[in-house]
């Protein structure tokens, strides 16, 4: 694994600073006996650093990789963190970008932001998939601009039917850790 890369402080880290017990209202609508607010930990330089190693330690399996990003606000720390990894590293020439929720009404429109060009192989970086819903939003983005999707990479992985998703995209789907690993049993899928 890339060298900053360490699962067992990864995991410290959500436990202490992410992870919330209780009754949450999810995205998708759903009720969960938990929360991760991944930010707490990808916004911090120690969490950013960690995930952005271990974020780059899964691109190494996919070298055709040119760009990576995601939709934001989620994969926007993940994509800096992984960005700054890589030009300390061996990808100094990966690029990244963000998908707005929607195009903007005012200057160029643009529903991707960023140094992205068409042909590209990309991965969509986020912090926490539940259904995979916000990935996917991202994948149609560059699909669009005729992009192709080499993986989808999150932080996370809540075990609620993202991969089961990705897969009946035909995507490949990674995780640096599921909900499992915190100790946490997950929500069966809906």
């Amino acid at each position: 694994m890339a060298s900053g890369w360490d699962r067992e402080r990864l995991i410290a880290l959500l436990k202490r600073d992410a992870l919330k017990l209780g009754q949450f209202t999810l995205a998708s609508g759903r009720s969960s006996h938990y929360y991760v607010d991944g930010r707490r930990v990808s916004l911090s330089a120690e969490g950013a650093a960690i995930v952005g190693a271990g974020m780059l330690a899964m691109l190494d399996e996919v070298p055709e990789v040119d760009a990576v990003g995601g939709l934001t606000m989620g994969a926007d720390p993940i994509v800096g963190a992984t960005l700054a990894a890589a030009g300390m590293g061996a990808r100094p020439q990966l690029r990244g970008f963000l998908v707005r929720k929607e195009a903007k009404g005012h200057g160029t429109g643009n529903l991707v932001e960023g140094p992205l060009e068409p042909g590209s192989t990309v991965a969509i970086l986020d912090d926490v998939a539940t259904t995979g819903g916000s990935s996917l939003k991202a994948v149609e983005a560059v699909r669009a601009m005729g992009c192709s999707v080499a993986r989808v990479l999150v932080m996370l992985d809540r075990l609620e039917g993202a991969s089961e998703a990705f897969a009946e995209a035909g995507l490949e789907f990674r995780s640096l850790l599921t909900i499992r690993d915190l100790g946490v049993e997950p929500l069966k899928p809906a």
